[in-house]
């Protein structure tokens, strides 16, 4: 039951992430209008009753990030009745350690770093969410399995488990480049950083090689979007 839970829980958040609630915590958009995937919202409140339950969320979103958020929680509340309740803390990596080992973490936990959370599954601390959630996630997800892997940590025996899914992600660090480009210059695509740091021979040719500040945001389910800036 909790394992399809948070399944389903990942699609009505992917259907209506964009919508953003009135000062007075409301839904901004009733439901049925607006350009959301209303499908959705409807086969999921019609298989989810959880009237009088509580779900806790904690997080490192503060705001504007923390009100966006909960204007999302506020159409998980009306479609299934429960009570949805994130806490953002600027802490959240030294707080989430400390609540899981005293026995009172929230029900979902929000990571910043990838990292932490397989910190946190080797020790013992983290529930993983089952194979039937990994495949939800390889069949929803733009890169199919790719997202799975980065969700999926070694639990304290060592075995690998599926622990979560991406809900929003800031990529960085990416190298991009033209392959015609390369081709048409003679240039070999670098696979290593020694290999990177070696195409400074581009300079000297006369072109320039690299830039700072190339962001995207990743919306698994469209795949890859540039959205960001370059200087």
């Amino acid at each position: 039951m909790k394992r399809s839970f948070y399944a389903s829980a990942a699609a009505l958040a992917l259907s209506s992430g964009m919508a953003v609630a009135d000062a007075h915590g409301g839904l901004v958009f009733p439901v049925g209008e607006g350009d959301f995937n209303w499908a959705s919202y409807e086969a999921f409140a019609a298989a989810h009753d959880l009237t009088g339950q509580t779900v806790t969320i904690a997080g490192p979103w503060l705001s504007p990030e923390a009100d966006r958020f909960d204007a999302l929680l506020a159409y998980f509340e009306a479609a299934t009745g429960a009570d949805a309740t994130y806490t953002g803390s600027d802490s959240f990596e030294q707080q989430i350690v400390i609540d899981a080992e005293a026995g009172s973490a929230p029900n979902i936990a929000v990571f910043p770093q990838p990292g932490l959370a397989a910190n946190m599954a080797g020790n013992g601390l983290l529930t993983p969410l089952g194979a039937e959630n990994a495949a939800w996630v390889a069949d929803n997800f733009a890169a199919g399995s790719s997202w799975v892997d980065l969700g999926t940590y070694a639990d304290p025996s060592g075995a690998d488990q599926f622990y979560g899914f991406f809900f929003n992600v800031n990529v960085k660090s990416l190298v991009w480049y033209v392959p015609e480009n390369f081709e048409d210059a003679g240039y070999d695509v670098p696979t290593t950083m020694e290999e990177l740091i070696a195409l400074d021979q581009i300079v000297a040719d006369g072109s320039t090689f690299r830039c700072v500040s190339v962001w995207v945001r990743v919306r698994p389910r469209a795949g890859l979007r540039p959205t960001g800036s370059k200087i």
